[in-house]
């Protein structure tokens, strides 16, 4: 494939060849200290570190004290749904992999090992990530297709006694949450009481209209490329079937124009251009768009507000209020490792999207999510992540 074809500015995309080229990987390991005398290598190797070995098996809860356990997560993909590129396979996702690393240890200081699994059922990730989780001290999956990727977390939560946290499912439903929670004040709308719509079905739109759930908001219409999902729709998968417990869809059957027919909300995780000026017209006045889909969003800025849109989310970094995972999974992490969180919970998204938007403290249609770059950002999250 063209990396040039798959975003409309292809010089980003051939600067990133260049710069990976030059780089030959983004990460390198780095010595805390060196063994550059007779001593320290007698202490750090053998013969001192059988010691520690031997404190360890007979103390394995110690495992966090005298190794790096305690800062380090395993980023894992099996490269089934990579960014927008879809099924690429785990050699073609590890710079992606390498990226999200990257950014662990940039802003929250944590140690983070790309995997890559060339491992396709969700047996087979479940036992990969199984047998090597006694060296990671959580584990962040990545990029993993629905709808495998639900039962693979739910499986490795219940089995692990260490985190487990599928980003691309609850960091960025954290995101949108925060950005509605203060996007609802900027057009003075009560969140709980909004209608929204929620256009994908998969593992980023699933999750988001859980945590929606969770946070109170009950008129909520899911729809994925056949339409609403609701009781008279046929075929529906055990995943989507569940969904019926948790939204209100305005009809049983329909399409995007009937879900949007007085709607305050559109939250868009699916294709580009997808929505426009006539859809969102149907809106409630007021209205406000998370356009979500990369690189190019459900409907572009300047149509957006032309239509009436109050208040505009997308996933891009060139426009206001980007919707960036990244926002979240640092400090939810360094809470995590931190505070000995065994299990990720709903309580700690809530606490996690609450805090987030309690960082803009005027918020404004152009200012509803803190910026990435914020200095307090990565603690502000970790200290309600207990």
């Amino acid at each position: 494939m063209d990396p040039s074809a798959a975003a409309p500015n292809g010089d980003v995309y051939q600067q990133s060849i260049k710069a990976h080229l030059k780089l030959r990987g983004k990460l390198s390991l780095s010595l805390k200290d060196d063994p550059d005398t007779k001593e320290k290598l007698s202490l750090f190797y053998t013969p001192g570190v059988a010691a520690v070995s031997r404190l360890i098996a007979e103390q394995p809860d110690k495992l966090n004290d005298y190794s790096w356990t305690n800062n380090l997560v395993a980023v894992v993909s099996d490269g089934s749904a990579v960014l927008g590129l879809g099924d690429i396979g785990p050699k073609a996702a590890m710079p992606v992999m390498e990226g999200k690393a990257m950014l662990f240890k940039h802003f929250a200081d944590i140690d983070a090992v790309p995997i890559v699994l060339n491992a396709h059922s969700a047996d087979q990730i479940v036992n990969a990530v199984k047998a090597i989780a006694p060296s990671f001290g959580a584990i962040n999956l990545e990029d993993i297709a629905a709808p495998k990727c639900f039962e693979i977390e739910e499986r490795l939560k219940d089995q692990l006694d260490i985190p487990v946290f599928h980003d691309d499912q609850h960091g960025t439903a954290v995101v949108v949450l925060a950005g509605l929670i203060n996007a609802a004040k900027v057009v003075n709308k009560d969140l709980k009481r909004c209608r929204v719509v929620v256009v994908g079905a998969g593992a980023a739109g699933t999750a988001i209209i859980k945590l929606l759930n969770v946070y109170g908001v009950k008129q909520i219409t899911a729809l994925d490329s056949q339409g609403i999902i609701g009781p008279g729709r046929r075929g529906l998968s055990p995943e989507k079937r569940a969904l019926l417990d948790l939204t209100r869809p305005v009809d049983h059957l329909g399409g995007l124009d009937r879900a949007l027919d007085g709607a305050d909300i559109f939250i868009g995780v699916s294709r580009p251009n997808l929505l426009n000026t006539e859809y969102i017209k149907l809106m409630n006045p007021r209205s406000i768009v998370f356009a979500l889909a990369n690189p190019q969003p459900e409907i572009e800025p300047d149509l957006a507000f032309r239509a009436g849109v109050a208040v505009l989310a997308t996933g891009r970094s060139d426009y206001p209020n980007q919707v960036n995972n990244a926002l979240a999974f640092p400090g939810i992490f360094r809470g995590a490792l931190d505070n000995g969180v065994k299990r990720i919970t709903d309580d700690h998204k809530l606490a996690a999207a609450g805090a987030l938007a309690a960082m803009v403290k005027r918020p404004a249609a152009g200012r509803i999510i803190p910026s990435l770059f914020e200095t307090s950002l990565v603690k502000t999250i970790a200290a309600v992540i207990k």
